[in-house]
């Protein structure tokens, strides 16, 4: 059966809405290959891949979008000065609390965590956001561990 139509009137015309049902929506695996790509269009492409808006089928209020591995995150480029001149923050909550780290020691410590944050702050701060952004898996080497979804290589072309 397919998603029911939202109908509504504009100017004395009807107009009609396709909005898929929750079994219609197919979730595919896509692997990417982060290895000299440079961060902020990588991230804003996985965002996008992310929410579903790719797909004819997309719906703001459902998670229509697919699953993304990223492998490779610790080759991703940063241009200009950004590697020493980015600072990351975080607060322990605590008063003087305030820590601060560089992208270029966050990407050598923890690779993984710069292209979280890039794709996490492109994603909708809500309920559905976080779901979508549990469907990213960020690795820094070339293995992961989701060949059993036999996920298609993804070529971004950036």
């Amino acid at each position: 059966m397919f998603g029911f139509r939202l109908v509504f009137w504009i100017e004395g015309q009807e107009v009609r809405s396709f909005i898929p049902k929750l079994a219609e929506i197919d979730q595919q695996w896509f692997v990417v290959d982060a290895d000299g790509l440079v961060l902020g269009r990588l991230a804003s492409r996985i965002a996008s891949i992310l929410m579903g808006k790719e797909k004819p089928i997309y719906t703001d209020f459902l998670d229509c979008g697919d699953f993304v591995v990223v492998v490779n995150a610790e080759k991703v480029r940063l241009t200009g000065k950004k590697k020493a001149e980015k600072m990351y923050y975080r607060h322990s909550g605590y008063p003087g609390g305030i820590k601060k780290v560089s992208a270029g020691q966050l990407l050598k410590n923890h690779p993984d965590r710069v292209l979280k944050r890039a794709v996490k702050g492109m994603l909708p701060k809500t309920k559905l956001g976080n779901k979508m952004f549990s469907k990213l898996k960020v690795y820094a080497g070339p293995e992961h561990p989701h060949s059993s979804q036999q996920p298609q290589l993804l070529d971004l072309y950036l």
